[in-house]
């Protein structure tokens, strides 16, 4: 079972990942259980992102609406809200 924390943790990585601070003590956990991994970036640089498991459970606990287009990628992001 995942703690709050955890939960909260995945839901910043969904929304911000290039703002998340890498030494958060729940990273390991949720690398350890696949619901993260670490991207290489320029620079030598990684980033985390939602593995498929991990975007199941944010949608599983409601945390991520399947039906709507993810925020980077959708053009008029706000249009896309306001309808629902």
């Amino acid at each position: 079972m995942l703690s709050p924390h955890e939960i909260a943790t995945l839901m910043l990585v969904r929304h911000s990942p290039d703002q998340i601070d890498m030494n958060r003590t729940e990273l390991d956990t949720l690398l350890e259980r696949r619901l993260l991994t670490l991207e290489p970036r320029t620079e030598g640089r990684l980033r985390l992102s939602l593995t498929k498991t991990g975007r199941q459970l944010l949608e599983a606990v409601g945390g991520l609406d399947p039906a709507l287009p993810r925020a980077r990628d959708a053009i008029g992001f706000g249009r896309c809200i306001a309808s629902v």
